[in-house]
């Protein structure tokens, strides 16, 4: 793309070949006729083709669109002549950014012109268009969501055509530039009242470009299909149900346009022993009568580490939650979540005779104390 200052020492008439004083018919006329001898699909590889088709359509932007010419006219006469090959030289070494005349910068006047705003029209070369998004899942396992790790996916895309490499024309044809669009690759549709919008053209689907014989392979759609395998990187902590986006790894663009972009919903496994709540890991740990009574040292084991120490204090109630801090899952910063440890206080199914005595001996021991005492008082 020329940058401020090749504009600004360019004339766009003599580029087409026509007067200034040129009506549109005869521009348009003048382009189609330049544009059809020097597109690059007519050209394949010819690199002086390809420049000059840039400069017939550059040209054609500005003095094929009534608003831009007017302005492009109004700076012609303004510095008395014009551009080289007009009649005069009119030179910003720094381009238009860093020009002013009289106190106001011309980039502000004549920002219409080269600012390729919403109404830009037409492209030089056919239009890079991004590639489209693509969606895929995978499934790890609960360690692999703890700690990140790398899967490989395989995907099926949208590719260029093989055989016309994105024309969607027949190889060895000539194509035309597209009388819906005149090879901008747009059209202006209105949407009610005074406004309108840019619409692809239903034509030539913005390639700017028709044949007057669809590709025997596409039959006219100029893509393909693609399969290709990633090695996708999945962050340590990524949860259950997740969507990561993996950034320009989807489908490829058209034209030199960039990739897509590629979202990966992903699904965790079940643990047979842990659990997950946010960045933490939860266990539950069962305890006998009396470690919960009197107290205890106990080991729990943790996600993919040695085994710690749990102190339980003497009188600790079923379900009381421990925490050990660190053994979480990993998060984005560096730092680990914490184990979230509860104990259950296990009740024997059975008893043998040294048991069952010393319970029975506990229940004589405390028979003045009721745990219901108020129950019924308080329900009411």
């Amino acid at each position: 793309m020329a940058n401020n200052a090749d504009w600004a020492n360019k004339d766009f008439y003599k580029v087409l070949g026509v007067d200034k004083d040129a009506d549109p018919a005869t521009i348009k006329k003048a382009y189609r006729k330049l544009a059809r001898a020097h597109h690059p699909d007519s050209k394949p590889g010819d690199k002086v083709a390809e420049e000059r088709f840039k400069e017939i359509a550059e040209a054609y932007d500005v003095v094929g669109d009534a608003e831009k010419r007017k302005e492009y006219d109004q700076m012609r006469s303004m510095f008395a002549g014009g551009f080289p090959g007009g009649g005069g030289g009119v030179h910003f070494p720094g381009g238009f950014g860093g020009a002013t005349t009289g106190g106001f910068d011309i980039s502000d006047l004549f920002g219409g012109i080269f600012g390729g705003g919403a109404g830009g029209g037409r492209a030089g070369a056919r239009r890079a268009a991004r590639g489209a998004d693509l969606e895929t899942e995978a499934t790890i396992g609960f360690s692999d969501a703890v700690d990140g790790t790398t899967v490989a996916l395989r995907l099926a895309s949208d590719s260029a055509c093989p055989t016309c490499h994105g024309t969607g024309g027949k190889p060895g044809t000539t194509p035309h530039i597209c009388p819906t669009c005149d090879g901008a690759g747009m059209v202006v549709s209105s949407v009610g009242g005074a406004f309108s919008m840019n619409e692809t053209c239903p034509t030539c689907h913005g390639r700017q470009l028709i044949y007057d014989e669809a590709c025997p392979t596409c039959h006219g759609s100029g893509r393909g299909r693609s399969s290709r395998t990633l090695q996708v990187r999945i962050p340590a902590g990524v949860k259950d149900g997740q969507r990561i986006r993996l950034k320009g790894k989807g489908a490829p663009g058209d034209n030199g346009g960039p990739a897509g972009d590629l979202f990966v919903t992903v699904h965790v496994g079940k643990h047979a022993l842990f659990g997950r709540k946010g960045d933490h890991l939860t266990l539950t740990v069962p305890v006998t009568f009396d470690e919960a009574a009197l107290g205890a040292e106990i080991k729990v084991p943790t996600l993919g580490g040695a085994p710690v120490t749990l102190r339980v204090p003497a009188g600790t109630p079923n379900g009381r939650v421990f925490r050990v801090r660190g053994r979480g899952a990993s998060r984005k910063d560096g730092t680990r979540g914490d184990l979230l440890v509860t104990v259950e206080v296990e009740v024997p199914a059975q008893l043998d005779e040294a048991a069952r005595a010393a319970v029975t001996a506990y229940r004589e021991a405390t028979a003045g104390r009721d745990p219901r005492a108020g129950l019924f008082e308080r329900s009411t």
